[in-house]
């Protein structure tokens, strides 16, 4: 395996791990060269999916896309990026699982609001303010005040 650091075209096995419900492989390599650690991921290819975009256009899923949006809502949350990586691999097993080749954005993005909902309500707000592309304050806080309303039942 390539160190991405420094390039060279050999690691050596750390540690293996099998995650995501014996359908992947986590690795921990060393490079021999610069001695710098990192992760890789072995899996399993299933049929391609395809996201079906707003405006109608398809691009294949990706699992790091999705991580992305919600890293970008967790931005200086006190979130480990494990808790977020598990998310998005539970998030591109409910897509798999139904069975579709295809998807839209908008069920992905229904299933990231839902996670994030169970990790933080910031990042959630953050990530539901951007998705549903409120257009003003009152749009942002009826959203809050649902939070509030929905935390307010759980505790009573």
């Amino acid at each position: 395996m390539k160190c991405p650091f420094c390039g060279h075209l050999d690691s050596r096995v750390i540690e293996s791990r099998t995650r995501e419900e014996m359908t992947a492989v986590r690795r921990r390599r060393e490079c021999p060269d610069c001695k710098r650690r990192f992760t890789t991921y072995e899996r399993i290819e299933g049929q391609p999916l395809v996201v079906i975009k707003k405006d109608g256009s398809r691009e294949g899923f990706s699992r790091q896309k999705v991580l992305s949006g919600m890293l970008k809502a967790c931005e200086k949350r006190p979130i480990a990026l494990e808790e977020l990586e598990q998310a998005s691999f539970a998030i591109e097993k409910d897509v798999r699982d139904t069975g579709r080749g295809e998807v839209t954005s908008r069920e992905i993005g229904e299933l990231v609001m839902d996670k994030l909902r169970q990790i933080d309500d910031v990042a959630y707000v953050r990530f539901a303010s951007v998705y549903r592309e409120f257009r003003d304050v009152d749009s942002f806080l009826q959203e809050v005040e649902r939070i509030l309303e929905e935390k307010g039942q759980r505790q009573t």
